[in-house]
């Protein structure tokens, strides 16, 4: 993994960041993804993600809204004007690139397959083979699964990964596809105790990406460096790794 952040531009966030007089509508899946993004008992929401928005915003003087959208249709959400960026771990990749532009990465982790215990399998091509596969509909997950596993095994789709995380409990489906963070989550649960991480798919980075930033309508490059300067402020100070410590035991900010 390589950092793609200048902490040079951390004196920027105070000059963009006051640029920004308009509350800026932040789009973040209206489903769980813990430890990502939660609602809480109260229904606010909580998580990694909810406090780096936080602090990102502050860092950069800008007023941020959270606004839970479906997955499936939050770029459609920040194309019309609806939101104004994306925050919710959402991949840098060529294919989004083409519609909307994104910040500096502000984490970046494997991808990883998790499977039923009591089974062999890897993650590979040749080691899924013949399995039943949940992916989240609308990820890179369910592009890397489709372009690598789709011709040897079984492919079903869910419209949350907590939804393809309940069918693998349950037996339904042998293994899922996903983010290593938001399944070690999972996997810390009662019922993920069925289930165990088999291994790391091979990076394919047209697919995957080059880690998580926050999407912004084309165009719009004063929100995007005033996130940059937020993200670099954070990175620089200590904010970051004091939030991250919270949740994780290492660094996910990536190599």
């Amino acid at each position: 993994m390589k950092k793609f952040l200048m902490l040079g531009c951390a004196a920027m966030a105070l000059t963009v960041g006051s640029a920004q007089a308009d509350v800026v509508r932040v789009g973040i899946a209206a489903e769980p993804y813990p430890p990502f993004t939660a609602p809480d008992s109260a229904g606010n929401w909580v998580g990694w993600e909810v406090e780096i928005i936080d602090a990102v915003c502050a860092a950069a003087e800008l007023e941020c809204e959270l606004t839970p959208t479906a997955w499936d249709g939050i770029i459609p959400a920040l194309l019309s004007g609806r939101i104004d960026t994306i925050m919710a771990s959402m991949s840098i990749t060529e294919d989004r690139l083409q519609t909307i532009d994104f910040s500096d990465p502000y984490y970046n982790t494997p991808t990883v397959i998790v499977g039923q215990r009591d089974m062999e399998m890897d993650a590979t091509p040749e080691g899924l083979s013949g399995m039943v596969i949940g992916v989240q509909v609308s990820t890179i997950h369910q592009t890397y699964a489709q372009t690598y596993f789709e011709e040897g095994s079984e492919l079903r789709t869910y419209q949350t990964q907590d939804e393809a995380n309940q069918d693998l409990a349950s037996g339904r489906i042998d293994a899922t596809q996903a983010d290593s963070l938001a399944l070690d989550d999972f996997l810390g649960t009662e019922a993920g105790a069925c289930c165990e991480i088999k291994g790391t798919v091979a990076m394919d980075e047209s697919i995957l990406g080059s880690g998580v930033g926050a999407g912004v309508r084309k165009g719009d490059d004063e929100l995007r460096e005033a996130l940059n300067a937020g993200i670099a402020a954070i990175l620089a100070d200590g904010t970051y790794d004091e939030i991250t410590a919270r949740y994780f035991a290492t660094s996910i900010y990536g190599q």
